[in-house]
């Protein structure tokens, strides 16, 4: 046994599946793994940005795009269907895609709540199902496969926002989350959730081009994460360092969900 840090922490060798990995977080997430040694599929519903990023990131290692619509049977049943094609064991699953819907509580549309808790929930849980024999091949307690779901903290605590859809989808994300870990943990599977604060992103967009000063503000460390911040922590949750480590949500937001920076 070697506590070296390259032993520690490596990830390379691995196969991971990034959903959402065409920009903002799982971008972020889709180069860490790709520049460290993981061979990396990334899904998106617009092909030809899913196909953009690929490229960009193949730069530095091996980056895979597979274009498609996860919020759809169709989707889902063609995207499993390839990667079933070209890998028979998946190391890593990324959780990623998702969406948001902002409006106040008494006009907030239906369709706009099912849409959110359906591609932010009931997405994870589909493909997840979907990919289980890939990801418990080989698995063992020496050598465990990974699930990490991207939750928030607004499924960690209450936002000041319009988003009454969003955070219920991520409070049951995190919670999700627990409960595979314990289902699947004898098998040899271990499962995360990391609850990001704010990172740029499209789905921060509006909120960082009008309320960016405030957002930093109120932060204890005084700004919005960044790819650096993002890429560190799924390295770690990949590695042989977090082996004992399973049903966790880990706040990823320079402390902000504890509360406002004190002046």
């Amino acid at each position: 046994m070697s506590f070296e840090i390259s032993n520690l922490f490596s990830v390379a060798g691995k196969t991971a599946i990034v959903t959402g990995g065409s920009r903002g977080i799982g971008k972020m997430i889709a180069q860490g793994y790709v520049e460290n040694g993981v061979r990396t599929y990334i899904s998106a519903r617009k092909a030809e940005a899913c196909k953009a990023t690929a490229e960009e990131l193949s730069q530095k290692g091996e980056c895979i795009a597979f274009p498609a619509d996860l919020s759809t049977k169709e989707g889902r049943d063609q995207f499993i269907s390839e990667i079933k094609e070209r890998e028979d064991k998946i190391d890593i699953l990324v959780n990623n895609a998702g969406a948001a819907w902002g409006a106040p509580f008494e006009e907030y549309p239906d369709d706009g709540y099912d849409k959110v808790m359906n591609i932010n929930l009931k997405t994870i849980f589909i493909l997840t199902r979907d990919l289980m024999p890939l990801l418990l091949k080989d698995a063992s307690q020496e050598s465990p496969s990974r699930i990490i779901n991207i939750g928030s903290i607004d499924g960690l605590r209450v936002s000041t926002t319009d988003n009454f859809a969003y955070g219920a989808s991520k409070a049951a994300v995190h919670f999700l989350t627990k409960n595979l870990a314990v289902r699947f943990g004898p098998k040899g599977l271990l499962v995360n959730a990391i609850a990001p604060g704010p990172f740029e992103s499209q789905m921060m967009d509006y909120m960082l081009k009008n309320f960016q000063d405030k957002i930093e503000a109120e932060n204890p460390l005084g700004r919005i994460g960044n790819p650096f911040d993002m890429a560190g922590l799924p390295i770690f949750l990949a590695s042989d360092a977090t082996k004992y480590m399973t049903g966790q949500v880990i706040a990823l937001d320079g402390g902000r969900s504890l509360g406002t920076a004190q002046k």
